[in-house]
């Protein structure tokens, strides 16, 4: 397995609004709206964990992305690229 170390960490963005935000914003615009637009908001870091290749291999399933993106093959293992 591979020796690298992966990182997940888990943030929680308040917004305060005058209008619901929908649940479909994506991150971008949901910056925009809380630096220029008209809503309030905060975030914090709620949870650090370090993850091995086989971890994050699922933890990027999971995200609808694959192994590849970190050169790894669906065990964790590292690929040749």
């Amino acid at each position: 397995m591979t020796r690298r170390k992966f990182y997940r960490q888990v943030f929680t963005v308040e917004v305060l609004s005058e209008e619901p935000i929908g649940p479909d914003i994506d991150m971008a615009d949901l910056a925009w709206e809380i630096k220029e637009g008209d809503s309030s908001g905060n975030f914090k870091m709620t949870k650090s964990e370090v993850l091995d290749g086989k971890q994050v291999a699922d933890a990027l399933a999971e995200q609808g992305s694959e192994p590849g993106f970190f050169m790894l093959d669906e065990n964790g293992e590292d690929t040749d690229g």
